[in-house]
């Protein structure tokens, strides 16, 4: 069965929008008419891939909110001895978000199907991660599903109240920098011309900063437009570029050499990476396709291959903490962290351990970062205001001691 949106006519004439299951529009819409409803229009929320193996590309993401939402649900559901498919609907029904009630019928459409989870949410890939559905799909393996459910929805808070906390901090800053360009652009654009009209018929020679204020001036009036939408497209240029396996990997191993964004990128992901071991470690998954699982979630790509690099030594009888600490990537404090664990034979609780101070330091890291950048964008600012009065200006003075 597949999930439709629909909209309808009750008896009365009003409008009526939702959502129904069936195997077909046809037969959805018959099903709409014996409600009494008189369907105007029906339409599959999410289409049907192409082929058994291919996952439906649905442009529309899920919000953060909505899968903390969704996975605590469906842990609560199959905790108490729920089927899937019950579970599903369940929480198809009573969603708020008609998205993620879409989404959710979607899923249980796939599940019905005779698809694993783990396999009917890899059909939806703009929706649940890569490493979310692997980590359920451990879950499904293990029997202790519900239990992975619940850690992963305690996990993803955790994420989401950082990534909050990050919004909230850039708001500043963002706002700063939109005021500024507006302010320099109209300052360049309408008022510069306008003053600078007085010295262009003087015969004597403006100074420099005049004559180069006079020029950017003139540029931005005759080509901003064009330099803007230049900036867009280099924009949409950069984000394709990055989707090159070899532009990824050099890009993301130049972040890592950075002073402050390369801490910043090794603590965010040895934390993600804790994090996500322990669920799996204390929800009974092996050591090993644990590690393949963490692999999926880094961010950066050295940071990836890293740990795919540490999955085959593990298997091959190393210990974790030694391939780890060898490329230098990760937080030595992580590692140290992770070799005691594995020493005293308490690892899930280091990596809890591991995890809660890289979280802290990457909120520090961030808070230092936003810090500096406001006060850099006052003086730039600060210094932009500067040269554009000292431009007009200067003639003023000229003209004075002629006079």
């Amino acid at each position: 069965m597949a999930a439709f949106n629909f909209v309808a006519l009750d008896r009365d004439g009003r409008q009526v929008r939702g959502l129904t299951e069936a195997e077909s529009a046809k037969q959805a819409r018959r099903a709409l008419r014996e409600r009494g409803l008189n369907p105007v229009d029906v339409a599959e929320s999410h289409a049907r891939a192409s082929g058994d193996a291919a996952p439906a590309r649905n442009p529309r993401r899920l919000s953060g909110d909505d899968r903390i939402l969704f996975t605590r649900l469906l842990a609560t559901l199959l905790d108490s001895g729920l089927p899937l498919d019950d579970a599903l609907g369940a929480i198809a029904k009573q969603s708020s978000s008609k998205h993620l009630g879409a989404l959710v019928l979607a899923l249980r459409a796939r599940v019905r199907e005779g698809y694993s989870l783990e396999k009917s949410l890899g059909f939806f890939p703009a929706a649940f991660p890569e490493d979310y559905a692997a980590t359920i799909g451990a879950g499904e393996q293990t029997r202790y599903l519900p239990l992975i459910l619940q850690r992963m929805s305690d996990h993803l808070e955790r994420r989401q109240e950082i990534q909050q906390r990050i919004r909230v901090a850039s708001v500043y800053p963002a706002i700063l920098v939109v005021v500024s360009l507006l302010v320099v652009g109209g300052l360049l654009t309408f008022v510069v011309p306008e003053v600078v009209k007085v010295f262009i018929n003087m015969e004597q020679r403006l100074p420099l900063i005049t004559r180069g204020l006079i020029a950017v001036s003139d540029y931005t009036a005759d080509y901003g437009v064009y330099v803007f939408a230049g900036l867009i497209g280099a924009g949409f240029a950069w984000r394709r570029l990055r989707r090159n396996p070899r532009v990824r990997r050099a890009l993301d191993r130049f972040a890592l050499r950075l002073p402050l964004l390369g801490a910043l990128v090794s603590n965010n992901d040895g934390a993600r990476f804790a994090r996500t071991l322990s669920v799996l470690l204390s929800s009974g998954v092996n050591m090993v396709p644990a590690l393949t699982i963490c692999a999926r979630s880094a961010s950066n790509v050295c940071i990836r291959e890293l740990l795919e690099r540490t999955s085959e030594r593990v298997r091959e009888g190393e210990s974790l903490g030694s391939p780890l600490g060898e490329a230098g990537v990760l937080p030595p404090l992580l590692v140290h962290l992770i070799a005691n664990g594995e020493a005293s034979g308490e690892l899930t609780k280091m990596l809890d351990t591991a995890a809660a101070a890289q979280e802290r330091h990457v909120q520090t890291q961030i808070s230092v970062l936003l810090g500096l950048i406001e006060p850099l964008l006052i003086l730039v600012m600060g210094a932009i205001v500067f040269i554009i009065v000292l431009g007009i200006l200067l003639p003023i003075f000229d003209m004075n001691q002629l006079i």
